[in-house]
């Protein structure tokens, strides 16, 4: 059995858990869950090979601090950010107990993207993720259980167990993708983008005006496809919308070690990128999802009335290792103070409470259901049966078995 509940053994959060916690504190693989944290390895940070936190652009868009949303869609997007990292955060204790397999690459830090920007879309929307793909899938709308059975291996996974954790897909909420090599997902996503464009202007289908979100790291930006893409989408104005997360680090590559500033610059900015193709770009404050969400209706309107693409370059940064097998160790303590200074959910629940828009109880609310949430999938996951043999020769071939129809029309292999 399970024992105690997962949940349990991470401890009740206090109000102010976010700062007193550490976001990298924790075991081997930088910033392990608090189940994790007493007794467990404490990986030593080397300061060589980061260089400084780089200071904000002068035109980053930055949300304005007397700005304006509804309590709905703050409520919204709070709790969508803290599903994500409540969820990342079993995601490592289940790792290190065994029960999830292969590489997992977990999304700390990163919430305030995939929140401000998938909740500003629609349902039928598509989004085109990276292999950091859970937490897109729950901001799309894919039910949590379903997505840590995935994680599990299970049949009850949106992908019936044969995905993982870099293979997300889910059909009924347009989800095209997880996927394990950088760029594959951007030119899928210009694919969609066409398809909504062909509907329109050929078909004449008023109500194909869907967009599609590629989601992207900076190391991407260096690879021929996104390039390429961005060429296309240009060309064929396509409502389409590029989303580089810049978390700075490649990997163990820093930004600016492997990207060239453009002309005029001295770091690198990759939103200037698409200004060669007639693409516009903006820079926005990643760790502010009021930010994100902002540039992301903008981006979403002109994609939607045909005015084409946008490349949205979102300064981030991943509070764990890139997976929760690297150690972490070439990234500075003082970058990382840094960010973790600059953490989107304390300071969307400041926001909050401070304009009055939810008192202090109903967020304490919000919380201890969402810490059910995560505890439940956990339950459900482990529950559910393994995938049975007969799924191996599924989307195979046209005979699912692999070995031919009977006169019956069953496979002439009986399992």
């Amino acid at each position: 059995g399970m024992g105690m509940g997962p949940m349990a053994m991470m401890g009740a959060r206090a109000k102010g858990r976010w700062a007193s916690r550490g976001a990298f504190k924790g075991s081997p693989g930088a910033g392990a869950s608090r189940g994790l944290r007493r007794g467990a390895h404490v990986a030593s940070v080397a300061s060589k090979g980061s260089p400084p936190p780089a200071k904000p652009a002068k035109d980053m868009v930055v949300s304005d601090p007397g700005s304006k949303v509804d309590k709905e869609t703050a409520k919204d997007l709070y709790i969508d950010m803290l599903r994500g990292r409540n969820f990342e955060d079993m995601c490592a204790q289940m790792y290190y107990r065994g029960k999830m397999f292969g590489f997992v690459h977990l999304y700390n830090g990163q919430e305030a993207v995939s929140s401000g920007f998938i909740r500003a879309l629609r349902k039928d929307d598509h989004v085109c993720s990276t292999y950091r793909d859970h937490v897109h899938a729950i901001s799309k709308g894919v039910p949590m259980k379903n997505v840590m059975a995935e994680l599990f291996g299970k049949r009850t996974g949106i992908c019936r167990g044969q995905g993982g954790s870099m293979h997300m897909f889910s059909s009924e909420y347009n989800f095209l993708g997880g996927f394990a090599f950088i760029g594959e997902g951007i030119p899928i996503g210009a694919g969609a983008a066409f398809r909504s464009r062909y509907g329109r202007d050929v078909l004449h289908d008023e109500t194909a005006d869907q967009v599609c979100a590629s989601f992207f790291g900076d190391g991407t930006c260096n690879n021929g496809t996104f390039y390429e893409t961005l060429n296309m989408a240009s060309l064929y104005k396509l409502p389409c919308i590029f989303v580089v997360e810049n978390n700075k680090w490649a990997i163990g590559m820093a930004h600016d070690r492997s990207t060239a500033p453009s002309s005029g610059d001295d770091v690198p900015h990759i939103y200037k990128k698409g200004e060669p193709f007639g693409i516009p770009g903006v820079l926005v404050d990643g760790m502010d999802v009021l930010a994100v969400r902002k540039v992301a209706l903008e981006a979403i309107a002109r994609a939607r009335r045909g005015d084409g693409p946008t490349l949205i370059e979102c300064e981030t940064y991943r509070y764990r290792g890139h997976s929760l097998a690297d150690p972490d160790e070439l990234r500075s303590r003082k970058e990382k103070e840094h960010y973790e200074a600059r953490d989107p959910l304390p300071k969307m629940r400041a926001f909050i409470t401070g304009n009055k828009l939810w008192s202090e109880s109903e967020v304490k609310q919000w919380e201890r259901e969402i810490e059910a949430e995560v505890e439940e999938a956990v339950a459900f996951a482990d529950a559910s049966e393994k995938p049975t043999k007969d799924q191996l020769f599924e989307n195979v071939f046209a005979d699912p078995s692999g070995f031919g129809i009977a006169h019956d029309g069953t496979s002439q292999m009986k399992f």
